[in-house]
């Protein structure tokens, strides 16, 4: 496997069908994605590290996931801008696999923190008596910490059962970073095994985490419906927020497995684009989001304006 890998480079197409006088204009697009995601996910992880009254454990989900999207964008998005801009989309082995272990990484990480989220709304809801006993800050540190160990543990079969397949000593990725379907199209030889493999962790790191999502919500909605309280409708609009990024998140996903299952055949770009919308488009609306509809972090960014230019003492 050593002398293997010493002689493989992956070498990052991107969009194929898109004329050269276009690629400045694409990898703008790509770097003016980056740095929205980087200072805006970048902006909530500070606000709740430093504002102790953020220090709950709804917010610090919010980080979790936050922390997450920065990582992912930041192991992908420069090389392949880099590609454009200095020609440099060449990697090593090493370098392809270490993006691929992060890509699945984080992408479940994304998934068991969302259940997290929904798990919290659940307990505030239904049972909101019990949340500071149920959700203590110890209860949150441990499920954050599992829900990294999980993605590590599930992360680690989609490398290992690729790296075990041959690929050309110069392989061609029609992607913008070392994805799985990517590396088992350029890959030698048979990988239906593989690949059946692969689909079946993706989609229990997927269906499950939505299921559970669905029944804690289905069950929100009919403890507030049999409640005949008013006021628990109103407890409900603070689940929208979180209703807004399941949808960005799950909706294009959900819909690449059943392509897949369906067998549609996809032009190559789109297939690359559907995978940068589901990739990247949640890492800028999920801050965005926050911030304009979770009432304690909007009020932390104004009264911290306010300070700046001296509004406030």
């Amino acid at each position: 496997m050593a002398n293997f890998s010493q002689n493989v480079y992956f070498e990052l197409i991107g969009f194929v069908g898109v004329p050269e006088k276009y690629n400045l204009l694409l990898s703008f697009m790509m770097f003016t994605v980056y740095s929205t995601a980087l200072i805006a996910n970048g902006t909530v992880i500070v606000l709740i590290s430093v504002s102790r009254h953020l220090h709950q454990p709804m917010y610090i989900f919010i980080a979790n996931l936050a922390f997450s999207d920065l990582l992912f964008d930041t192991i992908t998005l420069p090389k392949f801008i880099a590609k454009y801009w200095f020609g440099a989309g060449r990697l090593s082995f090493s370098q392809c696999f270490f993006q691929l272990f992060f890509v699945h990484c984080l992408g479940s990480l994304d998934s068991f923190i969302l259940v997290l989220m929904a798990g919290d709304r659940y307990v505030a809801i239904c049972n909101p008596l019990r949340y500071s006993s149920i959700i203590t800050h110890r209860v949150t540190i441990a499920s954050c910490s599992l829900s990294w160990l999980l993605a590590v543990m599930s992360a680690l079969v989609t490398p290992f059962l690729i790296g075990q397949l041959p690929f050309p000593r110069q392989t061609k990725i029609f992607s913008c970073f070392c994805s799985s379907s990517a590396l088992l199209r350029s890959a030698i030889g048979s990988v239906t095994k593989v690949r059946q493999t692969i689909l079946i962790v993706a989609l229990c790191v997927l269906l499950i985490p939505l299921a559970v999502i669905l029944l804690s919500y289905v069950i929100i909605i009919i403890t507030i419906h049999w409640s005949g309280i008013s006021s628990n409708w109103q407890m409900f609009y603070t689940c929208t927020t979180h209703l807004l990024v399941l949808n960005i998140y799950y909706i294009p996903r959900v819909f690449v497995y059943i392509a897949n299952f369906a067998k549609l055949i996809l032009q190559p770009d789109i297939n690359l684009l559907i995978l940068c919308i589901y990739s990247y488009l949640p890492h800028i609306a999920n801050p965005i989001i926050y911030c304009l509809r979770t009432v304690e972090i909007k009020n932390t960014i104004v009264n911290l304006f306010r300070r700046r230019i001296g509004l406030t003492v």
